[in-house]
């Protein structure tokens, strides 16, 4: 972690090598690559992941909470996961089984990518479950209410809150600064401090972080890659000839 206490990230939502170079070199901190709302697949995540180099941490959404889904994007060697849609420490305790191996969890053994395809297969299993990121997503408000028993799962390393859906299952969808919203955010942020857990939190601005990081979030996401070669093609374009 760096000292100033927080990691500037985005997200990675297309299937090309390059957006992890382009990333990296841009200043980020660490990257999500998406494989919940993408077209990426298992193969386009390796490509991903070999391309972000050492100095950008590199975390994959898995599509779901699965332990198949888990198990395999675990063995391409990414840095951590997020699990989104995850309502109650139920929910939580299942997903980190999956990522942990015995006697944690219940993840099965193999020899992949993450292991070296083999010479690094002693070092990976012995230190996998405690130098993997397992983030939690807090996305709806039933997540908001069980807070508490997420947050006490051992081997939960940080909560993710996705205003976005969370707003979408308050019946406020789209409407991230809206007073209920705010306030749910808020209750998620408050328990994570109190319980020394961090949190981060995405916006499509950084103006949108500023409270946040000022608040202590310690995984800042801001952006989409295709959002921002959509919104600066199409200002070149706009400008063009005028």
């Amino acid at each position: 972690m760096k000292k100033d206490g927080f990691l500037r990230g985005a997200i990675i939502s297309l299937a090309a090598p390059q957006s992890a170079e382009i990333m990296a070199a841009a200043g980020f901190d660490w990257v999500l690559i998406d494989m919940e709302h993408s077209s990426l697949s298992l193969e386009d995540v390796h490509g991903l992941l070999a391309a972000g180099g050492e100095k950008l941490l590199k975390i994959v959404r898995v599509p779901g909470n699965d332990e198949v889904w888990i198990k395999r994007v675990l063995d391409l060697g990414c840095d951590g996961i997020l699990v989104p849609m995850v309502n109650s420490g139920q929910e939580a305790a299942a997903a980190i089984s999956a990522a942990l191996y015995p006697p944690d969890g219940k993840r099965s053994v193999g020899v992949t990518r993450a292991h070296g395809y083999g010479p690094g297969f002693s070092e990976y299993v012995s230190t996998a479950n405690r130098k993997l990121v397992l983030m939690i997503q807090v996305e709806h408000i039933e997540a908001v209410r069980n807070i508490d028993e997420i947050i006490s799962v051992p081997g939960v390393s940080a909560i993710f809150i996705g205003p976005y859906d969370l707003s979408a299952s308050m019946g406020l969808v789209g409407q991230v600064t809206h007073p209920e919203v705010v306030s749910a955010i808020e209750k998620v942020k408050t328990k994570c401090r109190e319980a020394g857990l961090p949190y981060g939190i995405f916006s499509m601005t950084p103006e949108g972080l500023k409270n946040h990081i000022a608040d202590g979030c310690r995984y800042a996401l801001c952006g989409v890659d295709a959002f921002m070669l959509a919104s600066e093609a199409g200002r070149i374009a706009g400008s063009i000839g005028k």
